[in-house]
């Protein structure tokens, strides 16, 4: 029995100790009148809290009121009953409609964003394709070049082969001007020591004709 005593004062004590700095709520009545102490036979300190107002728990009482301080630092007693460790049902509500628009506003930058996304990522495939066309078509024409670049290394050597072969006939065509040129020099002097050949000789036959013919006295005489 003193056991049972001693647990219900425990009880007790434990109900009526102070509790600091803990916000609960006005629960669903309209409003609820602050008084100076517990009971409705106590002045009124406030006319009536409205419902789903948050207000610091002081202390709770067996008697069924609470002590509390309103937003407006009024401290009083209101009954235990209208209060709730819990938002409303109506602030509640509200409170789920700003989310759910909240979330309705975030679905809707987040399809924004995924479409945004998606034009990027089509504008980035277009451009990837035309790199790689771009890509291929500098890849042939290097190739390309390459090819012209060799034939231009073949083209200068051949160049190069053919002004030497060019300078060579040009040497070779300038010795044979030159003996040429010789030749018909030999072949006038040649020409003229013929011809003087031919007028000393026709000089020397003239002079050696009449010496040669017969004499007709001396035929006679024969």
């Amino acid at each position: 029995m003193t056991r049972l005593r001693l647990f219900l004062l425990i009880l007790l004590t434990a109900a009526c100790l102070p509790v600091h700095g803990k916000t609960v709520y006005i629960d669903d009545t309209l409003y609820a009148p602050v008084r100076s102490g517990e009971g409705t036979q106590y002045r009124v300190l406030h006319n009536g809290v409205r419902s789903g107002t948050p207000v610091e728990l002081l202390e709770r009482s067996e008697s069924g009121y609470s002590r509390v301080r309103t937003p407006d630092g009024i401290e009083g007693w209101i009954v235990s009953r209208y209060l709730t460790e819990r938002p409303i049902a109506k602030d509640r509500l509200n409170a789920m409609e700003k989310e759910l628009e909240r979330a309705r506003t975030g679905r809707s930058e987040l399809l924004d964003s995924l479409k945004a996304t998606e034009a990027q990522r089509d504008e980035l495939v277009e451009t990837k394709s035309r790199l790689e066309q771009r890509v291929e078509s500098l890849s042939t024409e290097l190739t390309d070049l390459k090819e012209i670049s060799s034939d231009a290394v073949n083209l200068k050597n051949r160049n190069e082969e053919l002004l030497d072969t060019s300078q060579k006939l040009r040497n070779d065509m300038e010795l044979l001007l030159a003996e040429n040129e010789r030749l018909e020099d030999k072949s006038e002097s040649d020409f003229m020591l013929l011809g003087a050949g031919l007028v000393t000789l026709g000089v020397i036959l003239a002079l050696l004709v009449p010496v040669l013919k017969p004499s007709r006295k001396n035929d006679n005489w024969a």
